[in-house]
């Protein structure tokens, strides 16, 4: 027992000897390699997922199939603002319903629109980026809805506007 006592006191001491003498401060290898990775000045822009191309193209043929009905609408409210009489007459109130319904028509760009921001929204979620092309192919469809979200916008203005809404 006493054999052990003293190999334990012997292994115990020599855990609490300081070190003869310090470390080098001299570079070490790994201190020599370069940490930065090189950027290339010109990525690779990838190529879009198939399933969000389909998605975009979706949205974008929606916003265009939605112009025919708003373009039918916004004849019809023209022609009921041009002929509308004073605030409340029965007329204002008719032109004031056929510009709601193409507030409503306007709904399916605007829509379109909410499509296209989910879709890149959700590939950012899930990837945390996006591949210059998706990226590209996002903001094609976006400025084209964009455009047709505009001309529809300046028309619904310019009637609120001419019927004092």
């Amino acid at each position: 027992m006493r054999n052990i006592f003293s190999a334990l006191l012997v292994l115990l001491s020599a855990g609490c000897s300081a070190p003869t003498g310090y470390p080098s401060l001299a570079p070490r290898a790994a201190e020599a390699i370069d940490p930065r990775v090189p950027i290339a000045s010109n990525p690779s822009p990838g190529t879009v997922d198939p399933a969000i191309a389909t998605a975009l193209r979706d949205a974008v043929g929606a916003a265009r199939g939605g112009t025919g009905a708003f373009d039918a609408l916004a004849r019809r409210a023209e022609a009921l603002a041009a002929a509308a009489g004073p605030r409340q007459s029965e007329s204002w109130v008719v032109a004031q319903q056929a510009l709601s319904a193409l507030s409503a028509q306007h709904g399916v760009t605007t829509n379109a629109a909410a499509n296209i921001d989910a879709i890149a929204a959700a590939r950012i979620d899930a990837t945390r980026w996006l591949v210059p092309a998706t990226q590209a192919a996002i903001e094609a469809a976006a400025a084209e809805v964009g455009t047709i979200n505009a001309a529809q916008t300046a028309l619904i203005a310019r009637l609120s506007a001419r019927l004092g809404i």
